[in-house]
């Protein structure tokens, strides 16, 4: 007898799942959807898609905690939008034209192009931005170091050279992950090298035997104030200082013999940098491991046979924050230099377990205006971190977020922002004074510092009084208008932030990617509606304009940092600001 022929329906799911779907040109993915309810349902696996975008579009969602919606992501990727606000000093934005009337920096979202890149990840760092491309690409604006000025004619082998649009980086190879401090950043590639730039122009690879031992992987790149750090596989870290101390004198050495040979002077062509790559073989600093964890999750027999480790660290300005596999939230401190690590991590059980979680005074049983049910289970999944401020967070319906800050010890007890709570937050980002939140559902939310528009609520000149974002004294506004002096009041609710601002219709808009850093903000969004172009019903001012005008932000002196446990500065003169205004808020002048 003849044998059955087998069908594509006869392979087992897995086969179907993991190995001929993921191949499958994505046309003839979503037409074999279209033959049947088994077909259809497998068509819509969420690890497929999530497989998908990694493989097509370099896009994990790494530093979310999204667990759905990848099918939706890929659809909207081949026309993502780029978004920045905030400040705008050394060309941070990215833009070539601003807002004519907006009182300082750009208070609401502005599209910005990136000719022929789909940009997939953005990273923002103290005075610039990073993102990267579905093709591992990277690009650059702003200043990566912002505190002095380059000549017009000097390349990107000098810190200082200022980015007004983005420009691509020429690498080795294509990179995975990106993470910025407030003067450099670090990378890491397909192929597993870390990267630092303390320049776009002359970026080095880090070469140790610390990074070829046993599972010594790097997973995870992580930068703080003014250290890079990488998170190993067998959860070990890694630091290294870039800016200051001997790895700096070695980073200088190089840069003199190159600028004395004319090597390497990263003269940007056509949009994009050629990066003269070298190697600095050196030791980072390996941090002590982890201290003896309790068992939060009642799974004796899992616990004892596989033993907490690390799986994500955040970088504050001295600080590291650090997950564990079972939800641990520790923190290190003492990463001020080279020298001074010394430290051992210290477990916060206040953010971590359940019964402790539950205790906080803003949870209850429901009852009262301002209380919110506390939670039945919780599992810290994601810490994120940036200057002196950290979260962490759970994901889901029912997610828990909690706040600390440098001062936490292992006594301390978290913030509860009650309105982020049970709303599905997939990621947190802070700036230096001001946070974004970003939901499973696609919406943003800001809130803390105006710092000079970086909540991007809208310009509070133009907003209802008492509005988030705008003034709550008629008098306060009218001085602002008037005289440029006075800075809206801190926005403590976390409050949606539109991106269809200056339309006359509204459009719906899905964001899937934020980042924050210093006095600035980003984020990438697809369209949830057909495309319907509109111009924008805003005054615009070119850069030319503001050249010809002495605007305040065509020169800057660098920024003044005031000292901890000092009052904030305050500019004298003009210093940039123009029209005499110098007030920059209750947060100081910017760190980037």
């Amino acid at each position: 007898m003849p044998s059955a022929k087998l069908t594509l329906s006869d392979l087992p799911l897995e086969v179907l799942l993991d190995n001929l779907f993921p191949i499958l040109p994505t046309a003839d993915l979503l037409r074999l959807a279209t033959t049947s309810k088994g077909f259809s349902s497998l068509g819509s696996d969420e690890s497929l898609w999530r497989r998908k975008l990694r493989d097509d579009f370099n896009f994990d969602g790494a530093g979310t905690a999204r667990r759905a919606g990848w099918k939706f992501i890929y659809r909207g990727l081949s026309k993502p939008r780029v978004f920045v606000w905030g400040e705008r000093s050394h060309g941070r934005l990215g833009l070539n034209r601003f807002p004519k009337h907006a009182k300082d920096g750009v208070p609401f979202p502005m599209q910005l192009s990136t000719p022929g890149a789909s940009i997939i990840k953005l990273i923002a760092g103290g005075m610039s931005f990073h993102a990267l491309d579905t093709q591992g690409n990277v690009h650059v604006w702003g200043a990566l170091h912002g505190l002095s000025y380059a000549l017009v004619n000097d390349g990107y082998s000098r810190k200082e050279k200022v980015a007004k649009t983005p420009l691509k980086l020429r690498l080795p190879n294509p990179v995975r992950s990106i993470s910025c401090g407030r003067l450099h950043s670090s990378a890491l590639d397909n192929k597993n090298k870390i990267w630092t730039f303390v320049n776009w122009g002359r970026p080095f690879e880090l070469a140790s035997p610390l990074l070829s031992q046993p599972d010594s992987e790097p997973i995870q790149i992580e930068c703080g104030w003014s250290f890079s750090s990488a998170l190993l596989k067998n959860g070990e870290v890694l630091v290294w200082w870039p800016t200051t101390g001997s790895l700096a004198e070695i980073i200088r050495a190089e840069g003199d013999r190159l600028d004395n040979q004319s090597i390497g002077q990263a003269q940007a062509v056509d949009g994009v940098i050629p990066c003269h790559t070298w190697t600095v073989t050196l030791d980072p600093v390996l941090l002590p491991s982890l201290p003896p964890l309790p068992d939060i999750t009642n799974a004796e027999e899992e616990f004892k046979k596989n033993p907490p480790r690390l799986i994500e660290v955040g970088g504050m300005e001295d600080q590291l924050v650090g997950l564990t596999n079972y939800g641990h939230v520790l923190k290190y401190n003492g990463l001020h230099n080279e020298q001074a690590t010394t430290s051992d991590w210290h477990y916060l059980p206040e953010f971590s377990e359940l019964s402790r979680v539950r205790q906080l005074p803003e949870f209850s049983d429901g009852e009262g205006v301002d209380k919110i049910a506390p939670p039945e289970s919780l599992k810290i999944t994601h810490v994120s971190a940036h200057f002196r401020h950290f979260f962490a967070y759970s994901t889901g319906a029912s997610s828990v977020v909690l706040q600390g800050e440098s001062t936490t010890a292992s006594s301390s007890k978290p913030k509860v922002i009650s309105e982020l709570q049970n709303k599905d937050v997939i990621s947190v980002v802070l700036g230096d004074y001001h946070n974004a939140a970003l939901t499973a559902n696609g919406k943003l939310y800001t809130w803390g510092q105006f710092s000079n528009g970086a909540l991007g609520l809208g310009d509070p000149l133009m907003l209802p009084l008492g509005a988030p974002g705008g003034f709550n004294d008629e008098n306060q506004l009218l001085r602002a208008r008037d005289r440029g002096h006075g800075t809206p009041p801190d926005v403590a609710v976390p409050t949606e932030v539109k991106f269809d601002h200056g339309r006359k219709a509204a459009k719906d808009r899905f964001c899937f990617d934020v980042t924050a850093a210093g006095w600035h903000t980003g984020a990438l969004v697809i369209d949830l509606e057909d495309e319907n172009e509109e111009e924008e019903g805003i005054e615009w001012e070119s850069e030319e304009e503001l050249r010809s005008g002495f605007s305040h932000d065509h020169w800057q002196s660098p920024p003044i940092i005031p000292l901890r446990g000092t009052a904030p500065a305050f500019r004298i003169g003009f210093a940039g600001r123009g029209r005499g205004r110098g007030h920059y808020g209750r947060g100081g002048p910017p760190s980037a």
